[in-house]
C-alpha cells in the first residue's frame, strides 16, 4: 500500500484514522479504541506525514511520532472546519485535514515541547486561582452589603475591611454568617499563598531561560508576560515580521475592504487571550510612566514613551494603549528574532 499521509480526527477513547497515498486518494479508514491507536502508531513507517488538528493531546502525540521520525502537521482548527463538507462527522474531518494539508496557505502550529506546555499549564492554574479569588472577594463585598457594610472595590481593602468587621463584636453581622465569611478570608488568603508559590516558581524559570530574560528588558514585560510568551510561541522566526506576530496575537486591526475603499475596525481580538491580556496590562503600565514623567521631566522620556504619549494626547489613553500593546509585541518578535536585548533610544528633538 502507498500510503504516505495519514490524517487522524484525535479524540479521547476513539480516533478516526484516513490513509491516503500520494495522490490524495484515501486507501483506508479505520477507527481505533485508544490502544489500538498506540499500537497503529507504532506501525507508521519513517517518513509518513500525519496530519492532525491543532487540539487537546495534539501536541502529546505530535511529540511522541516525531520521536518515530513521522513528519507531523498540527493544522489550526479554525482553518481545517470550512474544508468539512456537509454533516461533521470524525470521517468528515479527516477528509478535511486531507483537503486542507494540501493548501499551501496554512501555516501548521509547532509542536510544543513538554517545557513549554509545563508553563502554559503554570499559568493557567494561576489564571483559574485568580478568578477564585476575585469571585470569593465578590462575594463578600455582596454578603456583607446585604447587611448594611458597603466595602469599595480593591482586594487589599476589602480584606482588611472584611477583617475589622468581623473582629468588630458590635458589627451588626449575625453570628453564622461571620464563621462563613471568616472560612471566605481564610480561602482567599490561601489562595494568595499559591499565586505567590507560582510567582515564585515562574521567577526561576524566567531567571534561567535566556529568552525570557532577554524579553524582561523590553519595558511592559515581566515575569509573568516572558514566561507566557515562552510557553505559547514554539517557534518565533515561522513570523517573518512583527506585524504577523503582532496579527497573531490579535492587535491589530479588523479589515473589512473592497475595491479602492479600504476600512480598518477594532482590534481582531483573536489569538491566545492570556497573552494579548497581559501585553496590554504592559501597556498600561508603560503609558502611565511615560504621562507620569512627560508631566515631571519630559527630556528623560525614551523614544518609545515619547511617542506613546503623542498616541494619548491625539487619541486617547484607551487607543493609546492597544497602540503601544501592538508595539510591544512587535519588539517582542525583534528582540526574539535577531537575540538581542532591548536598548531604549533617547527621544527625538
Amino acid at each position: 500500500m502507498d500510503a504516505t499521509t495519514v490524517a487522524i480526527d484525535l479524540a479521547k477513547d476513539v480516533f478516526q484514522v484516513a490513509v491516503a497515498n500520494r495522490a490524495g486518494r484515501i486507501l483506508d479508514r479505520q477507527r481505533f479504541t485508544r490502544r489500538q491507536f498506540e499500537r497503529f502508531v507504532d506501525t507508521l513507517v519513517e517518513d509518513t506525514s500525519v496530519i492532525m488538528e491543532s487540539c487537546g493531546t495534539s501536541h502529546y502525540w505530535g511529540r511522541r511520532m516525531q520521536a518515530r521520525g513521522l513528519r507531523v502537521q498540527l493544522l489550526p482548527v479554525q482553518y481545517v472546519r470550512p474544508y468539512v463538507r456537509r454533516n461533521k462527522t470524525d470521517r468528515a474531518d479527516t477528509d478535511a485535514l486531507l483537503e486542507a494539508a494540501r493548501c499551501g496557505e496554512i501555516r501548521p502550529v509547532p509542536v510544543k515541547t513538554v517545557e513549554q506546555q509545563t508553563l502554559q499549564a503554570i499559568h493557567r492554574v494561576r489564571t483559574q486561582w485568580q478568578t477564585a479569588r476575585v469571585a470569593r472577594i465578590n462575594a463578600m463585598r455582596g454578603l456583607l452589603a446585604e447587611q448594611g457594610h458597603a466595602i469599595p472595590v480593591g482586594a487589599r481593602t476589602v480584606l482588611r475591611r472584611v477583617t475589622a468587621i468581623l473582629s468588630d463584636p458590635a458589627a451588626a453581622v449575625p453570628e453564622v454568617l461571620r464563621q462563613t465569611i471568616a472560612l471566605v478570608v481564610d480561602e482567599v488568603r490561601g489562595l494568595e499563598e499559591k499565586i505567590a508559590g507560582l510567582d515564585r516558581q515562574l521567577a526561576q524559570i524566567a531567571g534561567a531561560h535566556p529568552v525570557a530574560t532577554r524579553l524582561q528588558t523590553i519595558p511592559g514585560v515581566g515575569v509573568l508576560t516572558a514566561t507566557a510568551l515562552v510557553g505559547s510561541v514554539g517557534h518565533i522566526h515561522a513570523f517573518r515580521r512583527g506585524r504577523e506576530f503582532a496579527s497573531w496575537l490579535g492587535l491589530t486591526p479588523r479589515e473589512s475592504s473592497t475595491g479602492a475603499r479600504r476600512y480598518l475596525g477594532r482590534i481582531s481580538k483573536r489569538g491566545d487571550v492570556h497573552l494579548r491580556c497581559l501585553l496590554t496590562h504592559g501597556a498600561r503600565a508603560v503609558l502611565r510612566v511615560a504621562l507620569q514623567l512627560a508631566a515631571r521631566a519630559p527630556d528623560r522620556l525614551t523614544r518609545l514613551q515619547q511617542w506613546a504619549v503623542s498616541i494619548a494626547t491625539h487619541r486617547g489613553r484607551h487607543k493609546a494603549t492597544v497602540a503601544v500593546a501592538n508595539k510591544l509585541a512587535r519588539i517582542v518578535w525583534a528582540v526574539w528574532h535577531y537575540d538581542v536585548a532591548f536598548e531604549p533610544q533617547p527621544r527625538v528633538a
